[in-house]
């Protein structure tokens, strides 16, 4: 596994490369997140692919890349502004990184989108008032509502230590970038991108998908189920997830 320079330079996004093979597979993670989210995935990862993990604006590493507007849409226009030279690669997106990267295959040509578990907020069904319940905590006191996020979310696999380091890691993001963001997301419909979208979508999902939101998604995409993992599956079981993906990449061609 290496963090190039030239990957760096290319994508105008901090990015760590792993693998060789002709197909591309960019990774994004979720809301506060960071790359470092995929590294067992990197550290090995599926024969035959070239995986390319990226810190989005306002994450990890680029908490100082500027956005005209913190929206899921400048996330995915900043993400394909990145790719420009990378051809008709994968895009897999966990949590919010999956509206990230529907949004971007609306924008750019890519052989296919994998969400992991995206859906666990049933985006595009929350009225105004169910909208407002969830973005408040973290208006109130930003730190304590991610403590209550990673809490109520990552499942028994991971230590109390990973827990801990998740926990801080995500209270790190910027929170004058992620507020607006998450008051956008939680805002956000995945319909337009649903209809408009040329290629085949898969979801990678864990146990808190709710049966409403597999009902929204059904017609669009297809689900592959990691039973026992909450909402972070590739950090949660790492092995089963790289399995799972890499029978998605197969399916693909």
């Amino acid at each position: 596994m290496t963090a190039t320079r030239q990957v760096q330079d290319k994508l105008a996004l901090p990015a760590t490369e792993s693998g060789k093979g002709p197909q591309p597979v960019v990774l994004v993670h979720g809301w506060t997140c960071n790359r470092r989210h995929w590294q067992s995935l990197l550290d090995s990862p599926p024969q035959g692919t070239r995986l390319i993990a990226v810190d989005l604006p306002g994450h990890g590493e680029a908490q100082e890349l500027p956005l005209s507007s913190w929206t899921v849409k400048a996330q995915a226009q900043a993400l394909v502004s990145a790719l420009a030279d990378i051809d008709n690669p994968v895009l897999v997106g966990h949590s919010m990184g999956g509206a990230v990267v529907l949004e971007a295959a609306r924008l750019k040509p890519v052989k296919a989108v994998v969400l992991v578990d995206t859906f666990v907020i049933p985006y595009g069904d929350l009225d105004e008032e169910t909208a407002r319940q969830i973005e408040t905590p973290f208006q109130d006191n930003f730190v304590s509502g991610i403590a209550n996020l990673v809490a109520n979310n990552a499942g028994p696999d991971l230590s109390e230590q990973e827990k801990q380091t998740l926990e801080r890691e995500m209270a790190a993001a910027r929170q004058d970038a992620m507020l607006p963001l998450w008051s956008d997301l939680l805002r956000w419909s995945p319909n337009a991108a649903f209809t408009e979208i040329n290629c085949p979508i898969h979801a990678i999902n864990g146990d808190l998908v709710g049966e409403a939101a597999r009902a929204r998604c059904d017609p669009y995409v297809t689900e592959w189920l990691q039973a026992g993992t909450w909402h972070f599956p590739q950090m949660e079981q790492p092995e089963v997830f790289a399995d799972r993906l890499t029978r998605v990449l197969k399916s693909c061609g």
